[in-house]
């Protein structure tokens, strides 16, 4: 492979950990605001220590641990007044995220090919809902039906991925006995 490939291999894992890597910025330093710096620092530090990852292992592990870093430094510089959460805590919260990843993997794997399963109308309402961030009452004005109908259906079909989900983990683990 040569050093583009690489970086642009890098580059879409660095893109595809963006919001889990908020989300898991932002529980620890709770203010928005501070978890957008917080992703800056942690996205410049993973470029500059791109060389230092090592392909085929987790990524997304390797990144939160960085974070992890990363909000350990801004909470020193903001002084132990400000401080929500303990450093005990913290590094509990970097070891379980270190542990729970190849499971969210496993599951978003599954995710993707349950929505996969849906029907089409199905598919589309639960990209406008989740993927494009739209409020139910615009979906339901979109597309001249009841919220109430919009929210049934979404009702409906979260169970339909949930049991495709547990459908799916269930027969690769069977497969890997």
């Amino acid at each position: 492979m040569t050093d583009r490939t690489n970086e642009v291999e890098y580059g879409r894992l660095v893109t595809e950990c963006q919001r889990r890597l908020y989300a898991y910025i932002l529980v620890q330093v709770r203010d928005p605001h501070v978890a957008d710096d917080v992703l800056q620092q942690t996205n410049t530090v993973l470029w500059e220590k791109m060389d230092q990852f090592t392909p085929g292992t987790n990524f997304n592990a390797w990144a939160c641990r960085i974070a992890h870093f990363q909000v350990l430094a801004i909470r020193k510089t903001q002084g132990r007044e400000r401080q929500r959460f303990s450093d005990t805590l913290l590094d509990k919260l970097a070891a379980t995220a270190e542990r729970r990843d190849p499971v969210f993997e496993d599951r978003r794997r599954a995710l993707l090919g349950c929505l996969g399963k849906l029907s089409k109308d199905d598919r589309e309402l639960v990209s406008e809902r989740y993927f494009g961030d739209t409020r139910i009452d615009a979906i339901a004005e979109s597309t001249q039906r009841s919220s109430g109908a919009i929210r049934q259906a979404l009702y409906r079909i979260r169970g339909i991925l949930h049991a495709c989900i547990e459908q799916t983990l269930g027969a690769e683990t069977e497969a890997a006995r």
